[in-house]
């Protein structure tokens, strides 16, 4: 017969103050009455643990404001921001930003600039980030304990290597080993929709959804997924290339090799096209188009509509194969005119049988705005630095 490990109460110490810290970390400052209820601990153990964490300066007790109820109010237990901090990168095709996050999720300070020419060579965009970074820690007075890396491209979770950034011109890229050796902190790497899907689940318009699609469309087109409260990660890491499925045969040729990919009828050169302005047109261009079609909505349909059936088509397959409650648009998606969007949903429910099954779909743009990828490189960088605090 073999007897079951039973953990030492140090481990259970451990666990209980990570899970409180990550507690405090997602939801925001609660009651120690709270704290039990959420974690099913009784009181003293909370106590115990809270009053630990104060010693230390991880969190603090704040009195609440005034309110209108009667009696003593209870005191608020609250997440100390610079307790615990990460370095969070978001590259991009014609930009890159960091940011220090602290712990709670309040970005602390950040820096970006953009890149051209020799200056999106791998080898600068790494000095770049940890020169910008240091300049940040100075100004801020506080060191990151550990980094996470959003990149537009197929990403190995395991080790941070970019196998391909195409829009980047990236191949074969030691990425998170690189970085980890110059910054000399724990670096985790990710694609960078995979990273947005984080962070709509755990701070936007996925919150409180267990299954949700995040869907973005810069120059090319990807996404996340949810699954069961989780980051879908596939093999390797390798998941979420929605805009290769092929979705027009004989379309469009694609980088990829292939012809007809979806991010080739709803990318930004796709919408370009659409809006009837050259592929190359600057993003700030194609966003005041945008507004100017948004309170016509007629114009709006007439213009966009071979472009909102692309649309369409691409998320009722990612409806039917995913099954999800939600699926969040981001990046250039959200810039869609109102009445688009609207029109793109009703479509989706009425033309896909999972959609029509689980009672419609819902399809929303992020709440995250140009934050999002920043954001969720910061949650994957505080999954291993929360058990360090």
């Amino acid at each position: 017969m073999t007897s079951t490990p039973v953990a030492r109460p140090d481990e259970v110490r451990r666990h209980n103050r990570t899970t409180l810290l990550r507690l405090l970390h997602i939801g925001g400052p609660v009651t120690r009455a709270t704290l039990a209820n959420e974690l099913g601990l009784n009181r003293s153990t909370i106590k115990t643990l809270v009053d630990g964490l104060a010693e230390a300066g991880v969190v603090e007790e704040r009195v609440p404001r005034p309110g209108r109820g009667a009696g003593r109010p209870s005191l608020l237990v609250l997440p100390q921001p610079q307790a615990a901090v990460v370095l969070a990168v978001d590259i991009q095709v014609e930009h890159v930003a960091i940011a220090f996050v602290g712990l709670g999720g309040q970005i602390l300070g950040r820096n970006s600039w953009n890149l051209h020419g020799r200056n999106r060579e791998p080898g600068e965009v790494i000095t770049h980030i940890v020169e910008s970074a240091t300049v940040l820690a100075g100004d801020l007075g506080c060191i990151p304990s550990g980094a996470g890396v959003s990149v537009p491209g197929v990403v190995r979770r395991a080790d941070g290597h970019v196998h391909e950034a195409p829009n980047l011109r990236w191949t074969d890229i030691a990425l998170g080993e690189r970085l980890t050796s110059v910054l000399r902190v724990p670096v985790l790497v990710g694609n960078d929709a995979e990273l947005g899907a984080v962070a709509e689940h755990l701070r936007g318009s996925a919150r409180g959804s267990s299954d949700a699609v995040y869907v973005s469309a810069d120059v090319g087109v990807g996404g996340g997924v949810i699954a069961e409260g989780s980051s879908l990660r596939g093999a390797a890491g390798y998941v979420g290339e929605f805009g290769h499925m092929v979705i027009r045969p004989g379309g469009r040729g694609c980088y990829c090799g292939s012809s007809g990919c979806w991010e080739t009828e709803v990318g930004e050169a796709a919408l370009c096209r659409a809006l009837g302005l050259p592929e190359d047109t600057p993003r700030g261009a194609i966003l005041v188009e945008l507004k100017e079609l948004a309170p016509d909505p007629e114009a709006a349909a007439r213009r966009l509509a071979e472009f909102s059936e692309w649309l369409t088509l691409g998320l009722v397959n990612v409806v039917n194969l995913l099954g999800p409650q939600l699926v969040v648009l981001g990046d250039l998606f959200t810039m869609l005119p109102p009445s688009v969007l609207d029109t793109v949903t009703a479509a989706v429910r009425r033309r896909s049988l999972v959609s029509r099954a689980v009672g419609g779909t819902e399809i929303v743009p992020s709440s995250l705005g140009a934050d999002v990828k920043l954001l969720g490189a910061a949650e994957v960088a505080f999954e291993q630095v929360l058990d360090t605090v």
